[in-house]
C-alpha cells in the first residue's frame, strides 16, 4: 500500500500463551514493560517500542479472534518474530537472560554484517535478537 504521504503506523501483533501471569514474569525480565490500560486477567499489551506492542492472549480470548486452531508450537512455527538490538553485546546479553528466565535458546548465525541468536519463549514462539552493522545498510 502506497500513500502519497509516509504515515507512521503501530505494529499489533496477537499471540496465545497458556498463562499469562507466567509469560509477563518471562518477558519483565527481559525488558519490556506492559500497558495498564489494555491488561486483565485475559492479555496484556506487551510495549516493544512506541510503534509496536504484543499482546499475549490466554488460549480463550485469541480464540475470540480466529476460527482457526491455535499453533501448536511444539510441532509447527506459526511466525519468527526478530527484535533489533544496538550490539553484538546486547544480543549475548538478552540470551543469557532468556535463559536465567527459561527460555530455550535456538540457532546462533554470525554472517560478519548481522549475527543473531534465537530462542523460543515459555509458550514456544520463535524470536530472533539480532544486530545488523549500520554500515551496511544503505539508506
Amino acid at each position: 500500500m502506497t500513500t502519497a504521504k509516509t504515515k507512521t503506523r503501530k505494529l499489533f501483533v496477537n499471540i496465545p500463551v497458556r498463562d499469562l501471569k507466567r509469560s509477563v514474569e518471562f518477558f519483565t525480565k527481559l525488558g519490556f514493560t506492559f500497558n495498564p490500560q489494555f491488561t486483565d486477567e485475559k492479555g496484556t499489551c506487551m510495549i516493544v517500542s512506541d510503534e509496536a506492542f504484543f499482546m499475549l492472549l490466554v488460549d480463550d480470548r485469541f480464540k475470540d479472534f480466529t476460527t482457526k486452531q491455535i499453533c501448536d508450537t511444539s510441532s509447527h512455527q506459526e511466525a519468527l518474530f526478530a527484535l533489533s538490538t544496538d550490539s553484538r553485546a546486547e544480543v549475548d546479553q538478552l540470551l543469557e537472560t532468556v535463559i536465567a528466565a527459561g527460555g530455550r535458546q535456538a540457532d546462533t548465525k554470525d554472517y560478519g554484517f548481522m549475527y543473531y541468536r534465537a530462542f523460543y519463549d515459555l509458550d514456544g514462539h520463535h524470536w530472533e535478537v539480532f544486530f545488523m552493522d549500520p554500515s551496511h545498510v544503505q539508506s
